[in-house]
């Protein structure tokens, strides 16, 4: 398994890692067990929680069924601040509230990496940073992050925070890029050329923030799953054709694509079958040439401007 050095006081992490939104569906404390076993021994040491995933039974679960030697071998990461179908909550109070709630539900000491769920257009930096020094001060969190957030959002929060940001974590797939859609159309009157994230990938690689991928298998907003889907007939031949010459899963290639970009990306997955598991991480063993990444990126309907 590749590993990715994201701040000095946490591990080193798996450049894949576990995402951990359905564990609440997935049975009891020994099936949760046996997946987190059997993902570690696979590569994977870190595991992406929210406090909203099964409105906070995600966590309960996985707290349950981790022993106190699992937890040591791990890097946990969760999120905070949005209420569901309320609003998004950066406030200090709630922050604060949020990680005493996740702590105890993952029944853990500490966390090592707590990221704000989406952007709060009511944010009060000056507040964030306040939370954030006394988690640290409290040993309760390692290092912080954020997802969802465009680069002059992040540099709002950089110029009050006592240590810069470590980690964005932003929707990424070959058929959900728009950040590199609009990377390769500057200056192009067309679809793509429209920057809607403000250059995010090119600004985490100059302030070395950790890039994460969630849904890598998605298209759209969550509209469903691409490989495999008759909508993207090229894609997927390019996928099966990649996957027969280096004798792996279609989706190790599309994770093998997501590593492939020089920014380090680290995919967050959300399988809970340990097979699928294990042939994910087999992206590891791919390292796609230039031709490769490209011919996958238009085969999902890009053109090269």
């Amino acid at each position: 398994m590749k590993t990715i050095k994201i701040h000095e006081n946490v591990p080193e992490v798996s450049a894949i890692g576990l995402g951990c939104m359905r564990l609440a569906g997935l049975g009891d404390e020994k099936d949760v067990r046996e997946l987190a076993e059997a993902s570690m021994e696979a590569g994977i040491n870190f595991f992406d929680h929210a406090d909203i995933y099964g409105d906070g039974e995600a966590e309960a679960i996985f707290g349950r069924a981790v022993t106190p030697e699992m937890r040591s071998r791990m890097v946990l990461q969760t999120k905070c601040g949005i209420r569901p179908g309320v609003c998004y909550d950066f406030s200090r109070e709630h922050i604060l509230q949020s990680v005493d709630g996740s702590l105890k539900r993952l029944n853990t000491d500490y966390i090592d990496i707590l990221l704000l769920h989406r952007p709060d257009a009511l944010m009060d930096p000056e507040e964030i940073a306040s939370a954030f020094d006394q988690l640290k001060k409290e040993g309760k969190v390692r290092c912080f992050g954020v997802s969802n957030q465009n680069p002059m959002q992040m540099e709002l929060l950089n110029s009050y925070l006592s240590e810069p940001l470590a980690v964005n974590q932003i929707q990424f797939s070959v058929a959900h890029c728009p950040t590199i859609d609009a990377g390769l159309n500057v200056n192009m009157c067309n679809e793509f050329g429209c920057s809607r994230d403000g250059g995010v990938i090119e600004y985490c690689r100059l302030k070395k923030i950790t890039l994460q991928s969630w849904s890598p298998f998605q298209y759209g907003m969550i509209q469903g799953v691409y490989i495999g889907n008759e909508k993207f007939p090229e894609l997927n031949r390019e996928l099966t054709r990649l996957a027969e010459k280096y004798q792996v899963s279609e989706s190790a290639v599309a994770v093998a694509w997501i590593m492939r970009h020089p920014a380090g990306i680290q995919t967050i997955v959300g399988s809970t079958r340990v097979s699928r598991i294990q042939e994910i991480c087999r992206a590891c063993e791919v390292s796609l040439t230039r031709e490769e990444w490209y011919g996958l990126y238009r085969s999902a309907g890009k053109n090269l401007p």
